[in-house]
C-alpha cells in the first residue's frame, strides 16, 4: 500500500497549524520534524511529500534536500520547500539542490489544500 503520509519540517506554529488542518481536511497523516536525522530517517518510509521550511533555522535546509535527493532510497520522494518571497536565491539553490517545488510562504499557504488534495488522491 502507498504511504500518503506527509513529513513536514518546520517550527513556525502558524504555518504548523495550516498544514495540519489542510492534511487533516485532505485525510492525510502528517508529521512534524524538527531534525535532519530525524527527516532522513523518517523518510526511509516513502512518504507521499515533504514539506520543508527553507528559513527554518535548525536545519540546513539545502543540505537536507540534497541528501535526500542523493539517498536511492528516497531520491524519488517529492519536496515542497517555502520560503519568504524576497529570497529568489535561495529559491534557485534550494531548486539546483532537488526541490521539486519551490514557493513563496504566501503562494504556499494559498495553494496548500489544493496541493495537499493532489497528494490524497
Amino acid at each position: 500500500m502507498e504511504n500518503k503520509t506527509i513529513l513536514a519540517v518546520l517550527e513556525d506554529l502558524f504555518f504548523t497549524v495550516k498544514i495540519h488542518d489542510a492534511a487533516k481536511r485532505a485525510g492525510l497523516p502528517v508529521e512534524f520534524l524538527k531534525s535532519e536525522i530525524d527527516v532522513l530517517l523518517r523518510a526511509k518510509g516513502q512518504p507521499a511529500l515533504i514539506i520543508i521550511d527553507l528559513n527554518f533555522q535548525g536545519i540546513d535546509g539545502l543540505k537536507l534536500v540534497g541528501d535526500l535527493k542523493a539517498d536511492a532510497e528516497t531520491k524519488g520522494i517529492n519536496l515542497l520547500g517555502y520560503l519568504s518571497h524576497v529570497q529568489g536565491e535561495l529559491k534557485m539553490k534550494a531548486q539546483e539542490a532537488g526541490c521539486n517545488m519551490v514557493l513563496p510562504r504566501s503562494s504556499f499557504s494559498q495553494s496548500l489544500p489544493q496541493i495537499l488534495r493532489r497528494y490524497a488522491a
